[in-house]
């Protein structure tokens, strides 16, 4: 059960829609899976530290880059192209890996002596991809198993070189038990496998590895990050609701314009939910997270939600008691009226990140496939929004599995997360929300390369 959501296919994260980006996801890698692993933890020294890239060259075809052609002072030059975005599931050598045979390399171009180049010039141009150092972020929820791995760009920005994401339901059954389930995870620690041979296989320099809802409240949460820890070599970390709340935010700063002075982020999980109310008015930081002024976690997501009402066969009565329910517990939230000043205002809105929101946006552009590039960072407004509920409200299961958005994988889950959207947008109306195919691990990659400095060093 593969997974389309959270920038799985985005080679570059941190710009707004439009941006080139290969379709489709890193394909799994055959791990060893019956050895034991030493536990990694993030600093990419324990573990498996083999490569094995034979026969990959990246982006070029037989050893050779590809060549483009470039004008300088009218002049025809042609320049190695060595700085291609590497496709998902392609390799960066280690520092202590051969490189790969090339054919000779010609001369690099130099400007003539009338023309010398401008102070700090060189400086200004970047490493190839190789060179760079690579960061990993990985997100075990309640319903997805989640990779990213990048290197920095420009600043605030970066790249991703692979990515991983399945469906793995580690919640089922935990509303009702309140336990683990084996078969969850089972499931969610073959997934995990591959991630730990994909970070073993890189020269990782910072990674943070994470667990959010289901190990959270799960009684035996602990216990099977310890079974994680021997089978599959990853120590996670159970974080807390401020800081997943907190790492969504950081994932979508790009999406927030300048002129912007009010949103309402929200994460629609698999076991819960996070709401965050950022206020812009004041001067703006670098990091949107800063400008947070009440922030929420309900104890309800997609998986938790359509176990308790029905996933299936959701009835519009159904559907409204989902609503209800979800509402209830905004009701509680005592910070919600932290942006009412704002909300008349055309410069609020809305920014979902979540599953729920991406499929309504594949829904609403009719997509025969989805397509994380013309849906990340796409603006709906509220009619549009209104429709594609009412439409999947009106769907039975089957039409629901039919639509390529959905799939089986989600036909039960995607009311439930209707339900908690439509409870949110009845706190915060907007006439406008923008959707977001990124969230924690693009948050957790845009934390450690600014607490690391690289962006800083770039500049320099």
């Amino acid at each position: 059960m593969e997974d389309h959501e959270a920038g799985a296919g985005a080679p570059e994260v941190g710009v707004s829609r439009g941006s080139p980006t290969p379709s489709g996801q890193a394909s799994p890698s055959t791990g060893r899976y019956g050895r034991q692993v030493q536990p990694w933890s993030g600093n990419g020294q324990a573990g498996d530290t083999s490569h094995d890239h034979k026969g990959q060259n990246g982006p070029h075809q037989n050893g050779k880059p590809k060549k483009r052609r470039k004008r300088r002072r009218g002049r025809k030059v042609f320049a190695r192209d060595e700085t291609r975005p590497l496709a998902a599931g392609a390799s960066v050598p280690a520092a202590n890996e051969a490189p790969a045979a090339r054919p000779p390399q010609p001369a690099a171009y130099a400007p003539p002596p009338s023309a010398p180049p401008r102070p700090g010039q060189g400086a200004r141009t970047p490493p190839p991809l190789q060179e760079l150092p690579v960061f990993a972020a990985l997100d075990l929820g309640t319903n997805n198993c989640r990779l990213l791995v990048a290197v920095p760009t420009r600043h605030g920005q970066f790249r991703v070189i692979d990515a991983f994401s399945r469906i793995v339901r580690l919640g089922e059954g935990l509303t009702a038990n309140g336990r683990l389930g084996d078969a969850a995870m089972d499931r969610a620690v073959e997934a995990l496998k591959i991630c730990g041979d994909k970070l073993r296989n890189r020269k990782v320099r910072k990674a943070r590895l994470i667990a959010t809802e289901a190990c959270r409240t799960a009684a035996n949460g602990v216990e099977f990050l310890e079974r994680v820890e021997r089978e599959a070599g990853l120590k996670l970390e159970i974080i807390d609701r401020q800081t997943e709340a907190r790492l969504a935010v950081s994932g979508c700063g790009s999406l927030v314009e300048r002129d912007t002075q009010g949103v309402v982020l929200f994460d629609i999980g698999g076991g819960s939910s996070e709401i965050a109310l950022i206020d812009l008015t004041g001067q703006r930081s670098p990091r949107l997270a800063n400008h947070i002024v009440s922030w929420t976690s309900l104890p309800v997501g997609v998986v938790s939600l359509a176990e308790r009402f029905g996933g299936r066969t959701v009835t519009r009565e159904i559907f409204g008691a989902m609503v209800e329910d979800v509402a209830m517990r905004l009701r509680a939230f005592d910070g919600r009226d932290r942006l009412s000043h704002l909300l008349a205002s055309p410069k609020f809105h809305l920014l979902g990140t979540s599953g729920t929101v991406t499929t309504l946006a594949g829904v609403h552009l009719d997509l025969e496939r989805y397509d994380r590039r013309r849906v990340d960072g796409l603006w709906m407004d509220r009619d549009s929004v209104d429709r594609m509920v009412e439409k999947l409200v009106g769907w039975d299961f089957q039409q629901r599995v039919a639509n390529p958005c959905i799939g089986a994988d989600r036909a039960d889950l995607v009311l439930a997360g209707c339900a908690i959207l439509e409870a949110i947008r009845a706190v915060w109306p907007s006439e406008r929300l923008r959707v977001a195919d990124r969230g924690l691990r693009e948050g957790i990659l845009s934390e450690l390369m600014a607490d690391d400095g690289v962006w800083r060093r770039g500049r320099q």
